[in-house]
């Protein structure tokens, strides 16, 4: 991960903010979230935090994770 945080994105955000309920709907701990997507606890915090978009086979396995559609995990990010 780069050593600065990036410049705030609503989108990003948006995202992190889906991540989060979509998560919390499961009855996941980020640290559970993260064994499953095979990423670190701080790059999920990352993600729920807005500050990072994950790379596509993240994306792809965080979908899986979540049992979640595309239309849930970016709702909203385009507004």
């Amino acid at each position: 991960m780069p050593s600065q945080k990036p410049i705030p994105c609503p989108a990003r955000n948006r995202f992190g903010r889906n991540v989060l309920k979509l998560r919390k709907d499961q009855e996941l701990t980020q640290e559970s979230l993260a064994e499953k997507v095979g990423i670190s606890v701080r790059y999920t915090q990352s993600i729920e935090a807005g500050e990072y978009w994950p790379a596509l086979p993240t994306l792809l396995k965080l979908r899986k994770a979540l049992c979640a559609s595309w239309e849930e995990m970016f709702r909203g990010c385009g507004e």
